[in-house]
């Protein structure tokens, strides 16, 4: 897994959500440990790897401070992977957290806005913010479940708020 960076995260650009009410923004996931999941649904490293991970990370962590976000970032077969494809995917996937659609590239690369924005490589990568909206890692490929739960269970420990005196 890629060294730690600790540095802002630029926003990302969304053109659409689902399984939430509302865009998410990055400052509406202050206070949480972030884990950005970018994929295609044609992409098998995604498919065999990166997705089951995610949708464990939100099952296990979800309640205990981990917020998990899935950024469909298509650069490739784009006529294939539309939202309405998309959006049948993640019913027969699973994934009940939040999934936000990388806006299309404005020009002729055809690199989503938001891959392009965080110098993405590729897909599947894994992105871990911590609790002040620090990007902490950027990692393309699969990143070991042992690793990436070392690292979580260290970002939630290291911004931990301390218990007020005299609380046990």
């Amino acid at each position: 897994m890629d060294a730690s960076i600790a540095s802002a995260m630029p926003e990302w650009d969304v053109a659409q959500w689902f399984n939430t009410e509302r865009p998410i923004r990055l400052a509406d996931l202050r206070g949480q440990v972030v884990l950005v999941h970018a994929f295609q649904m044609l992409c098998p490293g995604c498919v065999i790897n990166a997705i089951p991970q995610a949708r464990q990370v939100h099952r296990l962590y979800g309640r205990h401070g981990v917020a998990v976000i899935g950024l469909h970032t298509v650069f490739e077969h784009h006529d294939a992977m539309q939202p309405h494809a998309l959006q049948a995917f993640i019913h027969e996937y699973g994934l009940h957290f939040p999934v936000g659609v990388d806006a299309p590239a404005d020009n002729i690369s055809g690199i989503p806005r938001t891959m392009q924005r965080l110098g993405l490589q590729g897909t599947p990568t894994t992105l871990v913010l911590d609790r002040q909206g620090r990007l902490r890692v950027q990692h393309f490929g699969h990143v070991d479940d042992l690793q990436l739960g070392v690292l979580l269970g260290r970002l939630l420990a290291e911004s931990a708020a301390p218990l007020p005196q005299g609380a046990a």
